[in-house]
């Protein structure tokens, strides 16, 4: 057959599910923090060699504390989004964990380019972070020039993913994939979908689809998930490009047409993926936490524990999976080899769907 192959995220969700040897869920292994205090501040005795991934050797020298204060924690899109949502989710385990907040804030703009270029002005002490996405922070600067280059960016944690799925509203004409399909192929252009930012997860897909299935659509970009999702909702797009999540949220307002992921979820057992509609196409969004590039590499390790803490909590799973989120770890001692695989798995599905 003379199809396109499309594994966006494919690899990297197999690499960060090695551990449990799952390809669509991945928990957390047995490295779970015996915290017994709901209030305690976390202390991490860092030295050169730990803060860079190795794990023998005598630690020496000063506790580092973190947090000391509260957290900022920026958000780089509109409310509503699944960005919005995990830090929602981990606001309440973060105070009780440690016994300071996550104060969230949105800086929405060019599907997150804005907030990203500014990252590096922001102070360097771990106590203001941001929300940090992919493919989004490797193929904006593959494809534009939004401002910063990937390699600027300093992400030290990644938590979860989410993948890429067809919605459309409860009302639509469209009740199966093969039915937006078949309307497209005889009407050029006219299916419009929404989707979160352009450069972004949503806009991939979207143009790896129409290439795969051989149609014309319209995409629609807009500030996050959020807004998105109120433009399905609202009929003015006739589909959107967005995740599993958006379906677990919405319920039965509207109606998952495939979902990007290598086997069906759990949560959504009659909704086929793409490959059972005769698409090769995995793909989707993974989240995480990234701080200034200032930042020591005892503040990164520091930030990257925490949130590998946070998610390691038995509620903490619970509630990404009732979400329809994908649960995964990989740590900053992990970083340099994750993002390295992302950039060339991105740029082989950016150039296969162009």
């Amino acid at each position: 057959e003379n199809r396109l192959t499309a594994r966006a995220s494919g690899g990297l969700l197999d690499e960060a599910a090695s551990a449990e040897g799952g390809r669509d869920r991945t928990f957390i292994g047995e490295e779970t923090a015996d915290m017994t205090s709901t209030t305690k501040t976390l202390a991490f005795a860092v030295t050169a060699g730990l803060a860079a991934g190795l794990v023998g050797g005598p630690l020496a020298g000063p506790a580092f504390a973190f947090p000391e204060k509260d957290v900022n924690y920026i958000i780089p899109f509109s409310p509503g989004g699944e960005s919005d949502i995990a830090a929602r989710l981990q606001q309440p385990v973060f105070a009780e964990e440690f016994g300071q907040q996550l104060v969230v804030q949105y800086q929405a703009g060019a599907g997150g380019a804005q907030a990203w270029s500014q990252l590096n002005s922001m102070a360097a002490d771990g106590h203001t972070i941001m929300g940090i996405n992919l493919p989004h922070v490797i193929l904006q600067p593959m494809m534009s020039s939004p401002g910063y280059a990937t390699e600027d960016l300093t992400p030290v944690y990644w938590f979860h993913y989410t993948p890429d799925a067809i919605i459309v509203n409860a009302s639509s004409q469209f009740e199966t994939l093969e039915d937006l399909v078949e309307f497209a192929e005889a009407n050029p252009g006219l299916v419009t979908f929404s989707g979160s930012g352009s450069n972004s997860a949503n806009s991939l897909a979207h143009a790896t689809f129409d290439a795969l299935a051989g149609i014309t659509t319209t995409y629609v970009p807009f500030s996050g998930t959020g807004p998105s999702t109120t433009a399905l909702l609202g009929d003015q797009v006739m589909a959107s490009w967005g995740y599993s999540t958006v379906a677990a949220a919405q319920g039965d307002q509207v109606r998952m047409l495939a979902v990007a992921a290598e086997d069906r979820l759990p949560l959504f057992p009659d909704v086929p993926t793409f490959a059972d509609a005769g698409y090769d196409m995995v793909g989707g969004a993974y989240r995480g936490v990234a701080v200034p590039q200032g930042a020591s590499e005892e503040t990164r390790q520091a930030v990257s524990d925490a949130f590998r803490a946070m998610n390691n909590e038995p509620a903490m799973r619970q509630a990404m999976d009732d979400g329809a989120f994908v649960v995964i770890d990989v740590g900053y001692g992990e970083m340099e080899a994750f993002m390295a695989e992302g950039r060339e798995e991105i740029a082989a599905a950016a150039e296969g769907a162009n």
